[in-house]
């Protein structure tokens, strides 16, 4: 593949993973990866390079969101998000893909549950009265399992943060900002590994922020259900795509 047709291909994969993270809330690595992957880009590269990329387009959308972001929550978040994130990123080098794959399919399963508990186990989030050492303690193993996939927990803070009690607004903006800064502490990690190449992460920077924009825009005039069904919907069908890439 020439390579402008490369960096053509990496900028749409911006665009688009931009604009699911300012749509949705999360971190973008749920889209940003596996594209990547199925574009060509070792997976190891891919996670460096969606962590890279997070802060840019969290923090963008997050922008956007700024008036929804629930600050006393997000610094618990962030507490135990950075923990997770330096445990995650230092174990990913050690395991093998197929491995990293599963991991990735299992979590976006929970993911999945996670946005619909109030709806699936009424009984149970009725009793849920989250206190701090909830969310640092939730975060940190969220972002444990998001790392190790190339994540920064993105895509798993929102269904938490929903099972928290958060509405689905409050939820994606505090998660766009939480993840700003999770994400910064595993790309360093990966940064100084050498995963990370350096040309295709700028061209998917520049593409991830101009679709956070416009994602973040288009979520705030988007009722709270349809936000939820379409996160649930996108995080199963790539996770079925990271899969089936895996077993060929």
């Amino acid at each position: 593949m020439e390579p402008i047709t490369q960096m053509i291909i990496y900028f749409l994969i911006g665009i688009f993973a931009g604009f699911m993270s300012g749509m949705f809330g999360i971190g973008g690595g749920s889209v940003r990866i596996p594209l990547l992957y199925v574009a060509g880009l070792p997976l190891l590269s891919a996670f460096g390079i969606n962590l890279l990329v997070i802060p840019f387009s969290s923090l963008t959308g997050a922008v956007s969101h700024r008036k929804n972001i629930d600050l006393k929550i997000a610094q618990y978040v962030i507490i135990g998000g950075i923990i997770g994130s330096l445990a995650g990123a230092f174990l990913t080098g050690l395991i093998p893909t197929l491995v990293l794959v599963i991991i990735f399919v299992i979590v976006s399963i929970i993911t999945v549950f996670g946005i619909h508990f109030d709806r699936i186990f009424p009984g149970i989030a009725q009793k849920i009265n989250p206190g701090p050492k909830d969310f640092i303690g939730g975060a940190l193993l969220l972002n444990f399992l998001a790392i190790m996939r190339g994540g920064s927990g993105g895509s798993l803070f929102p269904p938490f943060l929903r099972m928290m009690k958060l509405n689905i607004r409050k939820a994606i903006a505090t998660s766009l900002f939480a993840t700003i800064f999770t994400a910064i502490v595993g790309a360093i990690v990966f940064w100084y590994r050498g995963d990370i190449v350096l040309l295709p992460a700028l061209t998917v920077i520049v593409g991830s922020v101009i679709g956070a924009r416009i994602g973040s825009l288009i979520s705030l005039r988007t009722k709270h259900i349809w936000l939820e069904i379409g996160l649930s919907i996108l995080i199963t069908i790539l996770a079925l795509i990271v899969l089936i890439k895996a077993m060929r």
